[in-house]
């Protein structure tokens, strides 16, 4: 396949009998990217004035899925550093490597994790890094959907915090430039561990002020927890809150060490929590999320993977498996997080985040939209059409992948995918060998 057999940017696109989770449906999705007709047999209506017929016989179609806590250019350090201690990964491999972080390697690290998200079929996700205006580029050239934040961490250190305070400023100004509707800003409190109350103060004043989303960590380790109330007289949660950081614009990652009260919370300030299952499960945090406790006091759960540091692989179908197995193993019940309400969290939950529709395949929404492959091993038979998604197929199966309207792998083909394998090894080698670590 070549780049001159794709739809041009801004056609109107027809998807055709694809086997929705409603049954047969066609998809007729207009120039300006919006979902304009959804439903079985419309399809009669509007070939005459799609602009690209897509047919869907062989293919199940869904909403994009959506990644709610990435580091995309940590892409570079998949596989470097693994099965060790938290802590010493954290200060002898992984931030000591990124001290020796240069612009151009978060650009192909990122272009090189859009890559591996278009594969697997994200289109949208939630980012906190360094050199984000880089991060940014790489999206726009990607053409995936993204909220992406600059990792704020000042260390309780005043000088540092106005440093980050202009940092976050001019990221924020620079995004809002490119004019780009696929790319927003947000504000990014690491974590109540790396930033000060001072500057998580600023921040969400900041954020109210700007309108714009807040991305942070909460409640990750038990240690976590047990220092914060050591040093800073309160759990993470109870100061996040003190600080304005909690509010229904707000995506808390992990979330692993939270209490009930907690939880009631996070629900009663409207803030959505992000399920990292793999990672967690790697880092040995030792406590799975309390997805109970959130889904009943009525939190919005997200799915997100956390960084290929410490995942290795963006694939949201797998992570999707992951937090329903954990969620059963751990609280010891094989009816909680069933596939539905796991796909759910991967597709409808995710876009309610990141405040990018209802992630649902229905009239007026995005046309974020994949289409997964029907004749797959992992769909064959097909009893039970959420059960084999989640439990069977990994990103793999997924075939076309529709962002905005704009269609960014057809067939498994995706422009530019050689450059971008080339150019992201290259930059990963390269900072290997400029920190002189191995």
């Amino acid at each position: 396949m070549s780049v001159q057999e794709f739809p041009k940017s801004g056609s109107s696109i027809l998807v055709t009998r694809a086997l929705s989770r409603d049954g047969l449906t066609d998809l007729f999705i207009s120039g300006e990217g919006i979902i304009e007709a959804a439903g079985e047999g419309i399809g009669k209506e509007y070939r005459s004035v799609a602009e690209f017929v897509l047919p869907g016989d062989s293919c199940i179609v869904l909403p994009g899925l959506v990644n709610t806590h990435t580091h995309a250019a940590m892409s570079l350090l998949r596989g470097y550093a693994d099965d060790m201690p938290l802590d010493a990964w954290l200060n002898t491999r992984i931030w000591p490597l990124e001290a020796h972080l240069e612009p151009s390697d978060v650009y192909w690290g990122t272009r090189l994790a859009c890559l591996e998200m278009i594969r697997t079929g994200t289109t949208a996700f939630n980012d906190m890094y360094f050199f984000m205006d880089q991060a940014a580029r790489a999206v726009g050239d990607a053409g995936l959907r993204a909220v992406l934040s600059y990792g704020f961490i000042d260390l309780f250190d005043a000088g540092r915090r106005e440093k980050e305070i202009r940092e976050t400023e001019r990221f924020v100004s620079g995004v809002r430039k490119l004019r780009n509707p696929k790319v927003r800003a947000a504000v990014g409190p690491h974590a109540v561990y790396t930033v000060s109350e001072e500057s998580l103060s600023w921040l969400a004043g900041y954020a109210a002020e700007e309108g714009i989303p807040i991305h942070v960590h909460l409640s990750e380790t038990e240690k976590e927890v047990l220092d914060a109330e050591k040093t800073l007289g309160m759990r993470p949660p109870l100061l996040l809150d003190k600080c304005g950081i909690l509010t229904p614009r707000t995506v808390a990652a992990h979330c692993c060490w939270l209490s009930k009260e907690e939880c009631d919370l996070l629900a009663r300030r409207g803030v959505h929590a992000s399920h990292n299952p793999v990672s967690n499960m790697k880092l040995a945090v030792n406590r799975a999320m309390p997805y109970p406790w959130l889904r009943d006091a009525g939190v919005n759960v997200a799915l997100g993977t956390d960084g290929c540091a410490s995942n290795n692989t963006l694939d949201l179908f797998r992570e999707m498996k992951a937090a329903a197995l954990l969620q059963k193993f751990s609280h010891n019940s094989q009816t909680l997080l069933p596939a539905g309400e796991a796909l759910h969290m991967g597709t409808a939950a995710g876009a309610r985040a990141l405040g990018i529709g209802n992630g649902t395949l229905a009239p007026g929404e995005p046309a974020d939209v994949i289409l997964i492959d029907r004749q797959a091993i992992c769909n064959v038979p097909l009893h039970t059409l959420d059960s084999n998604l989640v439990y069977a197929c990994s990103g793999g199966s997924v075939r076309t992948v529709i962002c905005g309207g704009r269609v960014l792998m057809l067939d498994r083909f995706v422009p530019g995918q050689d450059e971008v394998l080339k150019e992201a090894a290259a930059a990963a080698e390269s900072l290997v060998r400029r920190s002189g670590m191995s």
